[in-house]
């Protein structure tokens, strides 16, 4: 649609009538000598004098072409615009980090995956959060992964196949065999100070219990509470299974009670995918939508007719008066 930005100039329209109206004919004086003998100097020089003021007659064009010119120019002047259909841009107003043990008891092939084949713990989360991803449309995403110490693999994105991808390339022992829960957390705490999303949200997935922060994983949580970010853990394993790695459920819903989170167990691939579907439920998508209209402006053709006009009038009197010329010297 068009619209006018400034449409109270279209007041200046008829200023040309009032001008005319109300203020004075212009005149101009200029010297002159009076001589007692003007009628026989302009009789020998061949002039024929006229009496009162000479006034330059207007032809049709200049009559026609004035007012159509200022209305022109005022148009411009009321800047025009065209209001282009409105665009949105819709963005998350959530970050959600996903922190994911690498450590060596990941390996375990105690999963089962749709075909019904053995696969390792860390194969069945790859495919769980593969799904998870995908449906988080809108969310910058970020990937953290720990074992030995924790390590940025994803920086906050939206390019959800860049996760996945990225994602798909970790491997058992890729940071070291152990279990640094309290390094993931206070490394998630630092990629969110520079995040501006009204919501933040960790979801920390683990097989072990922590073998070596450098800041105890409750510590760590409390910091997190401090600073608004929500932690949900996500253990893998049957806890009954003995060993040094078993999974720490008591420490685990310690750190998700902190920061108000929730805290989940998994044994299997359905229930991991269970998991991950309430957390998808529970962590619903929430969008922030700004929509401008783009505004181009067209005061450029207002001007260029109004040109284009003015030129194409004397161009129009330059030839009318050459041709004039040229029939007074032939007659």
């Amino acid at each position: 649609m068009f619209e006018l930005a400034s449409p109270w100039l279209l007041a200046l329209l008829p200023a040309p009538i009032l001008v005319w109206w109300l203020l004075p004919p212009y005149r101009e004086r200029k010297a002159s000598v009076r001589t007692p003998f003007f009628s026989e100097l302009a009789g020998r020089l061949g002039q024929t004098p006229s009496q009162g003021a000479v006034v330059l007659r207007k032809n049709l064009f200049q009559k026609l072409l004035a007012p159509l010119v200022w209305a022109l120019i005022v148009l411009a002047l009321a800047q025009p615009q065209l209001v282009e259909p409105p665009i949105e841009k819709t963005e998350s107003a959530r970050d959600l980090l996903l922190a994911v043990d690498l450590s060596g008891s990941m390996d375990a092939r105690d999963f089962v995956d749709r075909d019904g084949d053995r696969i390792d713990r860390l194969e069945a989360v790859k495919q769980v959060l593969d799904d998870f991803i995908s449906r988080r449309e809108g969310d910058r995403i970020g990937i953290i992964v720990f074992g030995n110490s924790a390590h940025l693999q994803v920086p906050f994105t939206l390019d959800h196949d860049i996760c996945r991808q990225l994602l798909d390339q970790t491997r058992v022992r890729m940071v070291g065999p152990r279990t640094a829960i309290g390094d993931a957390i206070g490394l998630a705490i630092k990629l969110f100070e520079e995040s501006g999303a009204e919501e933040r949200v960790l979801i920390l997935l683990t097989d072990g219990n922590d073998t070596g922060s450098k800041v105890p994983p409750t510590k760590a949580a409390e910091i997190a509470a401090e600073r608004e970010i929500t932690v949900h853990t996500v253990g893998i394993g049957d806890p009954a299974t003995g060993g040094q790695d078993i999974v720490d459920l008591d420490e685990l819903e310690r750190i998700a009670a902190t920061t108000g989170g929730r805290s989940f167990l998994a044994v299997d691939r359905d229930e991991l995918e269970g998991i991950y579907a309430e957390l998808d439920r529970i962590e619903e998508r929430q969008f922030e939508t700004q929509s401008y209209r783009p505004r181009r402006p067209l005061f450029h053709y207002p001007v260029g007719a109004a040109v284009l006009l003015m030129l194409g009038y004397h161009l129009l009197m330059f030839l009318s008066t050459l041709t004039r010329g040229k029939a007074e010297r032939h007659a």
